[in-house]
Protein backbone atom coordinates (compact mmCIF):
# COMPACT_ATOMS: atom_id res chain seq x y z
CA UNK A 1 0.00 0.00 0.00
CA UNK A 2 1.48 3.33 -1.60
CA UNK A 3 1.65 5.87 1.74
CA UNK A 4 3.32 9.39 1.67
CA UNK A 5 2.01 10.22 5.10
CA UNK A 6 4.12 10.10 8.28
CA UNK A 7 3.17 8.90 11.96
CA UNK A 8 4.46 11.25 14.49
CA UNK A 9 3.86 12.22 18.21
CA UNK A 10 1.26 14.96 17.63
CA UNK A 11 -0.87 12.32 15.33
CA UNK A 12 0.41 9.16 17.14
CA UNK A 13 -3.07 7.17 16.94
CA UNK A 14 -4.25 6.71 13.26
CA UNK A 15 -8.16 6.10 12.15
CA UNK A 16 -8.30 4.44 8.83
CA UNK A 17 -11.17 3.94 6.83
CA UNK A 18 -12.01 2.88 3.56
CA UNK A 19 -13.69 -0.12 1.42
CA UNK A 20 -12.84 -3.60 2.61
CA UNK A 21 -10.06 -5.05 -0.06
CA UNK A 22 -9.00 -1.49 -0.36
CA UNK A 23 -5.50 -2.53 1.84
CA UNK A 24 -5.81 -1.37 5.28
CA UNK A 25 -5.15 -4.10 6.88
CA UNK A 26 -2.13 -4.66 4.51
CA UNK A 27 -1.02 -1.22 5.31
CA UNK A 28 -1.39 -2.11 9.24
CA UNK A 29 0.78 -5.17 8.66
CA UNK A 30 3.64 -3.28 6.71
CA UNK A 31 3.86 -1.09 9.22
CA UNK A 32 4.19 -3.69 11.89
CA UNK A 33 7.06 -5.39 9.99
CA UNK A 34 8.77 -2.37 9.26
CA UNK A 35 9.08 -1.60 13.06
CA UNK A 36 10.17 -4.92 13.66
CA UNK A 37 12.79 -4.79 10.86
CA UNK A 38 13.69 -1.66 12.33
CA UNK A 39 14.20 -3.16 15.84
CA UNK A 40 16.19 -5.70 14.23
CA UNK A 41 18.66 -3.66 12.50
CA UNK A 42 17.67 -5.07 9.44
CA UNK A 43 17.04 -3.28 5.88
CA UNK A 44 13.24 -0.95 6.16
CA UNK A 45 11.20 -1.44 2.91
CA UNK A 46 11.04 2.41 2.59
CA UNK A 47 12.63 5.74 1.01
CA UNK A 48 13.34 6.95 4.50
CA UNK A 49 12.41 6.17 7.96
CA UNK A 50 12.66 7.62 11.74
CA UNK A 51 11.54 4.95 14.18
CA UNK A 52 11.87 5.27 17.60
CA UNK A 53 12.80 2.39 20.00
CA UNK A 54 9.77 0.35 20.59
CA UNK A 55 9.39 -1.42 24.08
CA UNK A 56 6.24 -3.96 22.83
CA UNK A 57 4.34 -4.97 19.17
CA UNK A 58 0.45 -6.02 19.88
CA UNK A 59 -1.01 -6.66 17.11
CA UNK A 60 -5.52 -7.31 16.77
CA UNK A 61 -5.64 -8.33 13.03
CA UNK A 62 -7.90 -11.04 11.89
CA UNK A 63 -11.10 -13.30 12.67
CA UNK A 64 -11.00 -16.71 14.05
CA UNK A 65 -12.59 -18.58 16.93
CA UNK A 66 -11.11 -21.10 19.03
CA UNK A 67 -13.14 -24.33 19.52
CA UNK A 68 -10.51 -25.97 21.35
CA UNK A 69 -10.97 -23.02 24.45
CA UNK A 70 -14.71 -22.40 23.72
CA UNK A 71 -14.10 -19.26 22.58
CA UNK A 72 -16.11 -17.32 19.99
CA UNK A 73 -14.79 -15.00 17.10
CA UNK A 74 -15.65 -12.00 18.96
CA UNK A 75 -14.24 -13.47 22.35
CA UNK A 76 -10.95 -13.98 20.94
CA UNK A 77 -10.90 -10.04 19.76
CA UNK A 78 -12.33 -9.18 23.17
CA UNK A 79 -9.28 -11.37 24.99
CA UNK A 80 -6.47 -9.86 22.46
CA UNK A 81 -7.83 -6.14 22.78
CA UNK A 82 -7.95 -6.57 26.72
CA UNK A 83 -4.52 -7.54 27.16
CA UNK A 84 -3.44 -5.12 24.44
CA UNK A 85 -5.20 -1.94 26.82
CA UNK A 86 -3.57 -3.53 30.50
CA UNK A 87 0.02 -3.95 28.80
CA UNK A 88 0.44 -1.32 26.02
CA UNK A 89 3.00 1.33 27.18
CA UNK A 90 3.49 4.94 25.43
CA UNK A 91 6.33 3.13 23.89
CA UNK A 92 4.62 0.73 22.14
CA UNK A 93 3.19 0.03 18.90
CA UNK A 94 0.12 -1.22 18.37
CA UNK A 95 -1.86 -2.58 15.46
CA UNK A 96 -5.86 -2.41 15.57
CA UNK A 97 -8.22 -3.94 12.55
CA UNK A 98 -11.79 -3.49 12.93
CA UNK A 99 -12.20 -3.98 16.57
CA UNK A 100 -15.80 -4.56 17.31
CA UNK A 101 -17.07 -5.85 13.84
CA UNK A 102 -17.97 -9.45 15.47
CA UNK A 103 -21.35 -7.90 17.64
CA UNK A 104 -24.32 -5.80 16.61
CA UNK A 105 -23.54 -2.64 15.56
CA UNK A 106 -24.69 -0.82 18.83
CA UNK A 107 -22.34 -2.62 20.77
CA UNK A 108 -19.38 -2.92 18.26
CA UNK A 109 -19.20 1.13 17.78
CA UNK A 110 -19.71 1.76 21.17
CA UNK A 111 -16.74 -0.72 22.42
CA UNK A 112 -14.56 0.69 19.35
CA UNK A 113 -15.41 3.99 20.07
CA UNK A 114 -14.25 3.05 23.36
CA UNK A 115 -11.41 1.67 22.78
CA UNK A 116 -9.76 4.47 20.85
CA UNK A 117 -10.45 6.65 23.55
CA UNK A 118 -8.42 4.26 26.19
CA UNK A 119 -5.87 3.81 23.70
CA UNK A 120 -5.69 8.08 23.14
CA UNK A 121 -5.92 8.67 26.53
CA UNK A 122 -4.51 6.00 28.69
CA UNK A 123 -2.01 3.81 26.67
CA UNK A 124 -1.20 6.93 24.54
CA UNK A 125 0.79 4.28 22.56
CA UNK A 126 1.56 4.56 18.58
CA UNK A 127 -1.43 3.06 17.29
CA UNK A 128 -2.95 2.07 13.95
CA UNK A 129 -6.85 1.71 13.67
CA UNK A 130 -8.15 0.19 11.22
CA UNK A 131 -12.27 0.36 11.04
CA UNK A 132 -15.13 0.50 8.94
CA UNK A 133 -17.28 2.78 11.57
CA UNK A 134 -16.89 6.06 9.88
CA UNK A 135 -18.71 7.67 13.25
CA UNK A 136 -15.83 7.26 15.23
CA UNK A 137 -14.55 10.36 12.87
CA UNK A 138 -16.36 12.42 15.61
CA UNK A 139 -13.43 11.49 17.85
CA UNK A 140 -10.83 13.58 16.04
CA UNK A 141 -12.49 16.61 17.25
CA UNK A 142 -11.89 15.53 21.18
CA UNK A 143 -8.59 13.47 20.77
CA UNK A 144 -5.61 16.24 19.83
CA UNK A 145 -3.43 12.79 18.73
CA UNK A 146 -5.88 11.61 16.59
CA UNK A 147 -6.10 11.95 12.74
CA UNK A 148 -8.47 10.99 9.89
CA UNK A 149 -7.02 8.26 6.90
CA UNK A 150 -8.15 6.65 4.32
CA UNK A 151 -7.20 3.72 1.80
CA UNK A 152 -8.46 5.95 -1.65
CA UNK A 153 -10.93 3.88 -4.03
CA UNK A 154 -12.75 4.57 -7.03
CA UNK A 155 -15.86 4.08 -8.86
CA UNK A 156 -15.74 4.02 -12.60
CA UNK A 157 -18.75 3.35 -14.68
CA UNK A 158 -20.28 1.18 -12.29
CA UNK A 159 -17.35 -0.52 -11.17
CA UNK A 160 -15.00 -0.05 -8.00
CA UNK A 161 -11.25 0.48 -8.90
CA UNK A 162 -8.85 0.16 -5.62
CA UNK A 163 -6.71 2.42 -5.73
CA UNK A 164 -4.38 0.70 -2.62
CA UNK A 165 -2.96 4.24 -1.70
CA UNK A 166 -3.45 6.02 1.96
CA UNK A 167 -4.52 9.79 1.61
CA UNK A 168 -4.86 11.92 4.57
CA UNK A 169 -8.67 12.70 5.80
CA UNK A 170 -12.15 10.44 6.21
CA UNK A 171 -13.39 7.93 4.12
CA UNK A 172 -16.53 8.89 2.22
CA UNK A 173 -17.72 6.09 2.12
CA UNK A 174 -17.56 1.68 2.54
CA UNK A 175 -17.97 0.59 -0.68
CA UNK A 176 -19.13 -2.19 0.77
CA UNK A 177 -21.79 -2.95 -2.24
CA UNK A 178 -19.78 -2.59 -5.12
CA UNK A 179 -17.51 -4.84 -2.93
CA UNK A 180 -20.29 -7.23 -3.34
CA UNK A 181 -20.92 -6.95 -6.85
CA UNK A 182 -17.16 -7.26 -7.11
CA UNK A 183 -17.34 -10.69 -5.67
CA UNK A 184 -19.86 -12.10 -7.81
CA UNK A 185 -23.17 -11.72 -5.56
CA UNK A 186 -26.16 -11.57 -8.02
CA UNK A 187 -27.48 -8.75 -9.20
CA UNK A 188 -31.13 -8.45 -7.57
CA UNK A 189 -29.63 -9.42 -4.12
CA UNK A 190 -27.14 -5.86 -4.49
CA UNK A 191 -30.25 -4.13 -5.60
CA UNK A 192 -32.45 -5.13 -2.60
CA UNK A 193 -29.63 -4.29 -0.59
CA UNK A 194 -29.43 -1.02 -2.11
CA UNK A 195 -33.30 -0.48 -1.18
CA UNK A 196 -32.53 -1.31 2.79
CA UNK A 197 -29.15 0.94 2.03
CA UNK A 198 -30.93 3.51 1.05
CA UNK A 199 -33.82 3.50 3.92
CA UNK A 200 -31.48 3.50 6.44
CA UNK A 201 -29.47 6.25 5.13
CA UNK A 202 -32.56 8.25 5.27
CA UNK A 203 -33.27 7.12 9.12
CA UNK A 204 -29.59 7.94 10.24
CA UNK A 205 -30.06 11.49 8.64
CA UNK A 206 -32.85 12.12 10.36
CA UNK A 207 -31.82 10.89 14.14
CA UNK A 208 -28.83 12.34 13.54
CA UNK A 209 -26.90 8.92 13.46
CA UNK A 210 -25.78 6.28 15.51
CA UNK A 211 -22.94 8.31 17.55
CA UNK A 212 -25.34 11.32 17.89
CA UNK A 213 -24.72 12.55 21.54
CA UNK A 214 -21.83 10.40 22.04
CA UNK A 215 -19.38 13.70 21.78
CA UNK A 216 -21.06 14.85 25.29
CA UNK A 217 -20.28 11.80 27.11
CA UNK A 218 -17.58 12.64 29.89
CA UNK A 219 -13.99 10.54 29.09
CA UNK A 220 -12.47 8.13 31.55
CA UNK A 221 -10.77 10.87 33.86
CA UNK A 222 -14.36 12.44 34.58
CA UNK A 223 -16.32 8.75 35.11
CA UNK A 224 -17.13 8.66 39.05
CA UNK A 225 -15.73 6.19 40.54
CA UNK A 226 -17.84 3.07 42.07
CA UNK A 227 -19.18 3.08 45.17
CA UNK A 228 -17.25 1.83 48.68
CA UNK A 229 -18.01 -1.85 49.56
CA UNK A 230 -20.68 -2.28 52.05
CA UNK A 231 -19.41 -3.18 55.27
CA UNK A 232 -19.25 -6.96 56.39
CA UNK A 233 -19.57 -6.96 59.94
CA UNK A 234 -19.30 -10.75 60.65
CA UNK A 235 -16.50 -10.78 58.13
CA UNK A 236 -14.26 -7.85 59.96
CA UNK A 237 -14.91 -10.11 63.09
CA UNK A 238 -13.80 -13.10 62.17
CA UNK A 239 -11.11 -11.37 60.86
CA UNK A 240 -10.04 -10.04 64.36
CA UNK A 241 -10.49 -13.54 66.20
CA UNK A 242 -7.00 -15.00 67.55
CA UNK A 243 -8.36 -18.48 67.26
CA UNK A 244 -4.98 -19.62 68.85
CA UNK A 245 -5.57 -17.83 72.29
CA UNK A 246 -9.38 -18.97 72.77
CA UNK A 247 -10.74 -22.02 74.96
CA UNK A 248 -13.20 -24.53 73.53
CA UNK A 249 -16.08 -22.73 75.73
CA UNK A 250 -15.18 -19.43 74.08
CA UNK A 251 -15.28 -20.43 70.63
CA UNK A 252 -18.41 -21.89 71.51
CA UNK A 253 -19.85 -19.45 73.01
CA UNK A 254 -18.54 -16.85 69.68
CA UNK A 255 -19.53 -19.08 67.49
CA UNK A 256 -23.72 -18.79 68.97
CA UNK A 257 -22.51 -14.87 68.84
CA UNK A 258 -21.48 -15.39 65.17
CA UNK A 259 -25.20 -17.49 63.99
CA UNK A 260 -27.16 -14.86 65.93
CA UNK A 261 -26.24 -12.18 64.05
CA UNK A 262 -25.66 -13.76 60.65
CA UNK A 263 -29.99 -14.47 61.45
CA UNK A 264 -31.13 -11.17 62.80
CA UNK A 265 -29.57 -9.70 59.09
CA UNK A 266 -31.24 -11.93 56.93
CA UNK A 267 -33.55 -10.36 54.86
Amino acid sequence: VANDCTLTASDRLWLIGGPNMGGKSTFLRQNALIVLLAQAGSFVPARSATIGLVDRLFSRVGASDNLARGRSTFMVEMVETAAILAQATPQSFVILDEVGRGTSTYDGLALAWAVVEAVHGTNRCRCLFATHYHELAHLAGTCEALSLHHVRAREWKGDLVLLHELAEGPADKSYGLAVARLAGVPAPVVTRARAVLDKLEKGRAETGGLAAGLGDLPLFAAIQPPPPPTQDTLRDRLAGLDLDALSPRDALDILYDLKQAATSTEP
